[in-house]
């Protein structure tokens, strides 16, 4: 049974769906899957949504992917995306993403998935889609946007050498890095975001 799930599977992440049409020549497939969960063949990341375990695992799974299939419409941010690219020096556990949704925690036998709201009209500025390899494409924030929301849920900096303080001293980011933003990005982000994102776009401004 293992044996033909693992053939048909392209991907260490798969649904429900794909484990019904796998297991539909037994007349109970939910009793197959129950009994696949007990014997950690398969480890569920939610309802409907499962990786291979240890046994049967070819290759590492995508958290990232897991992300974006946990809760939707959400795209990779805030601490994650920031690790993620390179941009600050600690390691992020729990993956961050922002939705269009309710803001929600997902506590997983892989990891916390945190999910923050943002209005619709903030949503997909500044998005973009990362291909992982030839079956993984995720969507994250780009560098720019990912700081951007940073400063929109949780910076409180009212001026240039606030945020200066925050960036460099408290999130530790190479300024060197910073310098590298693409200014007609952010400037995108902060037409639509405003208030301590246009003193972002001001500060990467003077920093050309």
């Amino acid at each position: 049974m293992m044996e033909n799930l693992r053939q048909l599977a392209v991907t260490e992440e798969f649904d429900y769906n794909f484990l019904l049409h796998a297991l539909s020549e037994y007349k109970n497939p939910r009793v197959k899957i129950n009994d696949l969960l007990k014997k950690g063949d398969i480890i569920r990341v939610k309802k409907g949504l499962y990786v291979f375990g240890n046994r049967w695992a070819r290759q590492p799974y995508f958290k990232e992917t897991l992300a974006n299939l946990i809760y939707g419409p959400s795209y990779i941010s805030l601490e994650y995306a920031l690790s993620f690219y390179g941009l600050i020096p600690e390691r992020v556990e729990t993956l961050t993403s922002v939705t269009n949704k309710r803001k929600k925690i997902f506590h997983t036998p892989l990891g916390i998935f945190s999910y923050r709201y943002i209005h619709l009209d903030f949503f997909s500025v500044g998005t973009t889609l990362r291909v992982l390899d030839r079956y993984h494409t995720i969507l994250i924030a780009t560098p720019e946007k990912a700081l951007c929301d940073m400063l929109y849920f949780y910076d409180p900096a009212q001026s240039l050498e606030q945020l200066r303080m925050y960036l460099f001293e408290n999130l530790r980011i190479d300024d060197a890095a910073v310098k590298k933003f693409s200014l007609s990005r952010a400037r995108a982000i902060a037409s639509v975001y405003g208030g301590r994102v246009r003193l972002f776009e001001q500060l990467l401004k003077g920093m050309k």
